[in-house]
């Protein structure tokens, strides 16, 4: 695939997804420790292709900018309105489930009832095709 129509396929991808429900909704369950598991932010913030910003100590709450790179680097791994095909939903959740077969960070959700997945993936199908401001 020709390089721009990648960068404009992901561009088109992250307008479709509603930046402030990432911030409000998503992104918090990023930093979310969860028994048995680190936090994804955690493991996202290095070493791996899927990264994340990690929050300075001492601060609770991300930048605008801090979160627009969040943002960002989860559009590459959502594919809008389709959960089952986004990574960031079927990498931590069980192979049973629907998930992938492996995940370094473990499985954090053994069903797509899971209130968290829930949230992910309604986002994650409702993003609209015309992109949103």
């Amino acid at each position: 695939m020709p390089l721009i129509l990648f960068l404009s396929l992901l561009a088109q991808a992250a307008s479709s997804l509603d930046y402030g429900e990432f911030k409000a909704k998503i992104q918090p369950l990023l930093t979310e420790k969860r028994p048995g598991h680190a936090r994804c932010i955690t493991c996202h913030s290095t070493g791996t292709n899927f990264r994340l910003t990690r929050l300075p100590k001492g601060r609770t709450e991300y930048t605008d900018e801090e979160s627009r790179k969040n943002f960002e680097a989860v559009t590459r791994v959502v594919l809008p309105g389709v959960p089952l095909k986004s990574r960031l939903l079927t990498m931590p959740l069980a192979h049973e489930a629907g998930g992938t077969e492996f995940h370094p960070g473990g499985k954090h959700w053994m069903s797509q009832t899971d209130p968290e997945w829930k949230t992910l993936a309604e986002w994650v199908q409702h993003a609209s095709s015309t992109g949103r401001p």
